[in-house]
Parts: C-alpha cells; sequence; structure tokens
C-alpha cells in the first residue's frame, strides 16, 4: 500500500468512520477506541475501491505481533464492521469483512509474566521514601504487589473506601462490583503515611493524587503503568510485561508456588469466573509433572 497520493479520497473516510462508530451496534458498530487503528488503515490507502484481500492480510500481519491477543481481536472486528459498513453503504462492491482473518486468543499458550518474591522487594525498595513523590508510589506499589489490585482498582481508590477501624479496604472492581479485602499492616501503614504526611489539600475524595498542580486524582491506569515502568527500570528489571499487572501476576504465582490453590489465587483476585484463573496452573511445573506418566518402552515391557 502506498500512502499520500490520493490522500484527499482516504481523508473522506473519517466522516464515515464516526457514523459507523455512532451505530455502535452488535451487527455494525465500531467501538471508539478501535477508530484509531481504522483511519490507520484507510489513511494509507491508494483508492478504496481498490483495496484488496492482500491489502488487509498485509496490514494485520504488520499489526497483529505488536498487540495482545485480545486487543488484535478487537481490532480485526473493527475492520470487519467497518468493511460490512462499506458494503452496505454502497461503497464496495464486494464484502471484504469475508477477507479479514481471525486471530486465535489461545488463552492457555503463552506463560504468564511475572516477578519472584525478591524481584517484587527490590521494586518496593526503589521508592525513595525520603519525598512525597516516592511516599506516594510506594503505597500504590504495595497495594498492587501485595493485594493484586488492578490499576483502574487503585486510580479509583476513595477516601471513604479505606475502614481503618475494621482494617479493610472497599476495592471498586470490573461490572460495578464492590469488594470488601483485608489492609495488610505494611499496606495501611504506607497508606497512613501518605494521607497524613503528603496528599495535598484537594477536592478530589480520590486517595491518589498528583503531586503537582492541578491537584486531581490520576487521569487513568496508564499513570500507574509509569509508575510500574519506572520503578523496573530503577530496579534493573526488564519482564516482558511491564505494566501494573506484573504484580498482581507476581502475587498469584507466588501463592501458586507456596501451595494456594486455583480457588484461593481466584478469590484473592477476585476473578467471576474460574476458568480466568486457569492460566496460572501452567506455573505449577512440579504439579504438572506429578500428572504426566511415563512412557510406555517400545517393546511393550512391564
Amino acid at each position: 500500500i502506498n500512502p499520500g497520493r490520493n490522500a484527499p479520497e482516504s481523508r473522506a473516510f473519517g466522516p464515515k468512520i464516526e457514523l459507523a462508530a455512532g451505530r455502535n451496534t452488535p451487527k455494525n458498530g465500531i467501538c471508539a477506541p478501535r477508530n484509531g487503528l481504522v483511519a490507520c488503515f484507510f489513511s494509507s490507502l491508494l483508492v478504496i475501491r481498490e483495496v484488496s484481500s492482500s491489502d488487509i492480510s498485509d496490514f494485520i500481519l504488520r499489526q497483529v505481533p505488536t498487540m495482545s491477543p485480545r486487543r488484535a481481536q478487537l481490532v480485526t472486528a473493527a475492520l470487519r464492521s467497518f468493511f460490512r459498513f462499506l458494503f452496505q453503504e454502497g461503497e464496495l462492491q464486494v464484502n471484504l469483512a469475508l477477507s479479514v482473518p481471525s486471530v486465535a486468543d489461545r488463552r492457555l499458550s503463552t506463560i504468564p509474566k511475572y516477578l519472584s518474591p525478591d524481584q517484587v522487594e527490590r521494586v518496593l525498595g526503589t521508592c525513595n521514601r525520603q519525598t512525597a513523590t516516592g511516599r506516594r508510589d510506594y503505597a500504590i506499589l504495595l497495594l498492587l504487589a501485595r493485594l493484586g489490585l488492578r490499576a483502574g482498582e487503585v486510580v479509583s481508590l476513595q477516601l471513604d473506601d479505606v475502614d481503618w477501624r475494621a482494617g479493610e479496604l472497599l476495592v471498586r472492581g470490573k461490572g460495578l462490583l464492590h469488594d470488601r479485602m483485608p489492609l495488610p499492616v505494611d499496606v495501611g501503614e504506607a497508606l497512613t503515611t501518605y494521607l497524613r504526611m503528603d496528599r495535598p489539600p484537594c477536592k478530589t475524595r480520590r486517595v491518589f493524587v498528583c503531586m503537582k498542580a492541578p491537584r486531581s486524582g490520576f487521569a487513568g491506569p496508564s499513570t500507574l503503568t509509569t509508575i510500574v515502568r519506572r520503578a523496573l527500570d530503577r530496579a534493573d528489571l526488564y519482564p516482558a510485561l511491564r505494566g501494573a499487572h506484573v504484580l498482581r501476576h507476581s502475587l498469584a504465582t507466588t501463592m501458586l508456588r507456596s501451595g494456594a490453590s486455583m480457588n484461593e489465587i481466584g478469590e484473592l483476585l477476585r476473578h467471576r469466573n474460574p476458568s480466568t484463573t486457569e492460566i496460572y496452573a501452567k506455573l505449577d511445573f512440579d504439579g504438572l509433572r506429578t500428572l504426566a506418566h511415563p512412557w510406555p518402552s517400545v517393546g511393550g515391557g512391564r
């Protein structure tokens, strides 16, 4: 695909992308977060009516290796929906939605990325607790490492979510579900220090706020990704997974290798579906070996 020569025509499809996104239905909708890559694909075309199945395949092959399986599935679904939309609108003579390949998500094919307990402690130890930012980040990392919270759950924590008398934390999880979790001593101490010494006065009820003006809650989970990545860099650790989720995976892995059951891990991580926890079974190498039977000898001896 050679970009540039017909830029006006490719730009003309911007409104169509928005129109398709506006029809956000299972039949032909395109969710807004995926519009960027759909637009990226069409901005590289010479003439929309000359797009071929090979153009689609080339684009997918370039993009998929840079994404998680789930993300790749969302992108291909968006392309499929938009091609179907163009076909229904008469912009294409052939329904190219049928040419968009499917992306397999073999959930149990990839071992989770994790840190050892010693490495987790190294990450925690990189926070400069002589500074306000360091104490805040230390409290954040402890919530991720000790309770396995998701980044979005830490971001959305409210001051009223901490029950100091009961030693509990209200976690606002996925699907608007709320869970109460015990507050470990070291996590409680780190939160107390941050709230008493460092959290600046501001209108927001969020626990964690920006240390520089404007004083507000974090914009989103990506802020925690940055905090975790900086801590990993300081610890000279470079795991394949470098976001907040690496600490969640690490907690589950440590529990599994300490003898915790899948049910116990699922309860701590608040998995609603037991199959979500199955991915960690791949890490129990010793347990898996006990399930492997010796291969029978060639001679069939007993």
